[in-house]
């Protein structure tokens, strides 16, 4: 598989980049502290206001975006003006967050026949689009991680991959050796990662790690808008994977009436994406990587027909 030079993307010491923390008091409290975390939104205007509307409803006092706000889907702008107008939401960097960045400057930490590839339409769109708005650079001042800190409970510590790759997604599945270490050298005792677009909650290497899902674009099968909840209580902290239903004919329908359907093919990848609530780019891509394969429609029509 071709590499991706800005998966690696670190800043400070030991990999652990920018923390922020969020306290809340120093001393006992009583009433529960309510947290939503939402990721992957993925330019999906619809799906970000379902999740919206039931945290407050659900009574979350705090919002925290862990990561990739834009990209995929045809709302990058809306998306990233309405989380910006909240004064109760805070940021973490996602992968696409980052390309765009990248993009826009054509950056060498990314493959330089990226930039001429047709495939790229899509990111190259969206890239513009956020250019246009003023909003391109905002991430530039995301930390890689951020911190719940809590008297009495285990810090939280937020990803959108892991603390030094934002493009390794955490899950049950995540080598336990990895899990104890960022746990260790950390000091928290409850990991929240997103990126993978499927929800989690395990004990790995004795560790409780959770993963958020996506809002914008579920991979599991199941369309609904995907985020986690957190609540501190005195007894500890309370996690509920949530699914919020919602209407996806308007997003589908943006996906042509603003002409991101008209860049190409990784464009009619993302919008197959959201219909099916499957994960197809990162198969396609792999799959045209194994066989030598060029990414167009006509590799992709056979990796349909294979993969269904």
């Amino acid at each position: 598989m071709a590499s991706w030079p800005y998966c690696n993307h670190k800043r400070g010491l030991n990999g652990y980049g920018v923390f922020f923390s969020i306290f809340f008091g120093s001393g006992a409290y009583n009433a529960p502290v309510r947290i939503a975390v939402l990721a992957d939104i993925h330019g999906n205007a619809d799906a970000l206001r379902a999740v919206l509307k039931d945290a407050a409803e659900q009574g979350a006092e705090r919002l925290i975006v862990n990561g990739d706000v834009v990209n995929r889907g045809p709302d990058s702008v809306q998306v990233m003006e309405e989380l910006l107008a909240r004064d109760d939401t805070s940021f973490v960097l996602g992968n696409h967050d980052d390309l765009l960045r990248l993009w826009h400057t054509r950056s060498d930490k990314l493959p330089q026949d990226w930039y001429d590839d047709p495939f790229w339409g899509a990111t190259a769109w969206s890239t513009e689009q956020l250019h246009a708005a003023g909003l391109l650079d905002v991430p530039g001042d995301w930390p890689l991680t951020a911190r719940l800190s809590v008297p009495g409970l285990p810090d939280v510590l937020l990803a959108h991959g892991t603390p030094d790759d934002y493009r390794r997604g955490l899950s049950e599945r995540t080598d336990p050796a990895l899990v104890r270490r960022i746990a260790d050298e950390s000091g928290a005792g409850v990991l929240v990662g997103s990126h993978i677009h499927r929800q989690a909650d395990a004990l790995v290497g004795g560790v409780r790690v959770l993963n958020t899902g996506a809002v914008g674009s579920p991979a599991d099968g199941d369309p609904r808008a995907q985020y986690l909840l957190l609540t501190a209580t005195p007894q500890g902290w309370q996690t509920e994977l949530r699914r919020v239903p919602y209407d996806r004919s308007g997003v589908l329908q943006r996906f042509e009436t603003s002409g991101l359907l008209d860049t190409g093919l990784s464009a009619r990848i993302f919008r197959d994406e959201l219909v099916t609530a499957r994960s197809l780019y990162t198969p396609y891509w792999e799959w045209t990587e194994t066989g030598g394969c060029p990414r167009d429609t006509a590799s992709w029509e056979q990796f349909a027909q294979d993969w269904t």
